[in-house]
């Protein structure tokens, strides 16, 4: 195995041990502080960068041992119409140790591949599910709750949405305060109204 198939091995044997370890059942504030520590640490943010060219790299590799397991499939196609049995032996066994060695190439940068969209996806999943947590816990009035950690934790992947969320509460501010003082006008011009109305109806009484 070359070099850098020895690489992707080792990565594709590192995903498997962070799979386990997103998977394995911690308690809720060791969950909490490791997904926070991941989603604000800059180091991490670097690695994340690093990782997502790398996996540029293996894509290249990956569709580099498909080609090759392509073309190998057609020498052993060409080698099977040959006549001589003793060169159709030889090159034979030349042409299924080359299929062997790229598709175990195509395999390992497939899976490595792979899991690392499972890996992406099962973080984005279990970082909806603390935040789903938090807030349950704080309906429920849980003390432990709240604090800087657990708002940074559920503004992780969220960039902006609380801001728009508080930028909608202020317009609805304003509109109620539009339609309160509106509402307030509307009372005073009919009460003058009927001020008016009961001052006219009286006058004529007076009159006879």
């Amino acid at each position: 195995m070359t070099l850098y198939y020895s690489l992707v091995f080792l990565l594709l044997v590192s995903e498997m041990a962070l799979f386990m370890l997103l998977i394995v059942p911690l308690p809720f504030t060791i969950r909490r502080k490791m997904f926070t520590f991941i989603s604000e640490s800059p180091l991490v943010a670097k690695l994340q960068y690093g990782m997502k060219i790398t996996f540029i790299f293996i894509l290249i590799l990956f569709i580099d041992s498909v080609n090759r397991v392509y073309r190998v499939q057609l020498e052993l196609a060409e080698s099977n119409k040959q006549q001589s049995a003793a060169v159709l032996g030889h090159e034979r066994m030349e042409v299924q140790a080359r299929k062997f060695y790229s598709q175990r190439n195509m395999y390992l940068c497939g899976f490595t591949l792979f899991l690392s969209l499972i890996l992406n996806r099962t973080y984005t999943m279990i970082l909806d599910v603390l935040r789903l947590e938090e807030k349950v816990k704080a309906y429920e009035g849980d003390p432990k709750t709240g604090g800087k950690q657990s708002e940074k934790l559920a503004n992780a992947g969220n960039a902006g949405e609380i801001g728009k969320l508080k930028k909608q509460l202020a317009e609805k501010d304003r509109d109620l305060e539009t339609l309160k003082k509106q509402s307030e006008g509307l009372s005073r011009e009919y009460n003058n109204l009927g001020d008016k109305f009961t001052a006219s109806d009286a006058t004529p009484k007076k009159d006879r």
